[in-house]
């Protein structure tokens, strides 16, 4: 999905901040980003499908070939690019808040809402994605499991700078609403 497919010059309404997802991969960042979208009239943007429209390869392909360290500073590059456009919902990858300071900048340029989902759901719903996830492409589903008990242990300090932090299996639509009103 790219930025051109999810703006709509027509559904612009009350200005909000931009809204940063943060969250572990598989938590729904998107998921709740395009929900959110279609709710408040706010567009939204997949911050990794950003960078593959810019680099014009696939998140898998840049590990690959270019390696994780540059990714992390294209993924700095791109979200900084990302805060020209107002009234924006930006699901980033789960690692977005963990380098280059990212999450001071997300918190000092809209509202960070942590989507804390549980290690088990996580894993039911990646162990179906494995193959689109450069991090985790290579691993059981034993190895997984233990993978993001680890990553989940140290991205935490990073995202509990969040703003907010909404519980997996309590989110509901109700939750931005009620976010979005303290920021109008």
């Amino acid at each position: 999905m790219s930025l051109t497919s999810v703006l709509n010059p027509h559904i612009r309404t009350a200005a909000h901040p931009h809204i940063f997802l943060i969250g572990m991969m598989g938590s729904g960042k998107s998921y709740w980003a395009q929900k959110i979208s279609a709710a408040h009239n706010i567009d939204w943007v997949d911050l990794d499908a950003e960078i593959k429209n810019k680099t014009m390869l696939t998140i898998r392909e840049i590990f690959d070939t270019e390696g994780e360290e540059w990714f992390r500073k294209k993924e700095q590059e791109v979200l900084h690019q990302l805060s020209d456009i107002k009234n924006l919902i930006i699901a980033t990858g789960g690692g977005a808040p963990c380098f280059h300071s990212n999450m001071e900048w997300m918190n000092k340029h809209g509202i960070t809402i942590w989507i804390d989902e549980t290690i088990e759901v996580l894993a039911e719903r990646l162990i179906k994605e494995k193959d689109h996830r450069p991090l985790i492409k290579s691993l059981s589903d034993d190895e997984l499991h233990n993978f993001l008990t680890k990553k989940l242990a140290e991205r935490t300090p990073y995202y509990s700078q969040a703003t907010y932090r909404l519980q997996g299996n309590k989110i509901s639509d109700r939750s931005f609403a009620e976010i979005l009103q303290q920021h109008e």
